[in-house]
């Protein structure tokens, strides 16, 4: 079972076809939902190249709500990048 842990919003790298799933009603929505502490479910990030720094997998949306919500930190689960 994953594990949800805690990430500095600024060590995430966000690809560009992340970018492009940017939806302003989605990411509203969720800043609603955590201002009312609804429980989000966390993003879904991989290790970088620099084993600091993280790459976004899922949840685009949830990730800019934080970010619009002056969150410094977002709670992600650490998933393997696929293999080739």
């Amino acid at each position: 079972m994953l594990k949800a842990v805690a990430i500095k919003i600024d060590d995430i790298y966000i690809p560009a076809d992340r970018r492009k799933e940017r939806d302003p009603a989605r990411i509203e929505s969720f800043a609603e939902n955590i201002i009312d502490e609804v429980e989000v479910e966390p993003i879904r990030v991989r290790k970088g190249k620099d084993k600091n720094k993280y790459v976004l997998v899922r949840g685009v949306n949830r990730l800019e709500a934080r970010k619009e919500l002056g969150d410094e930190t977002i709670f992600a689960y650490v998933v393997q990048a696929l293999q080739r």
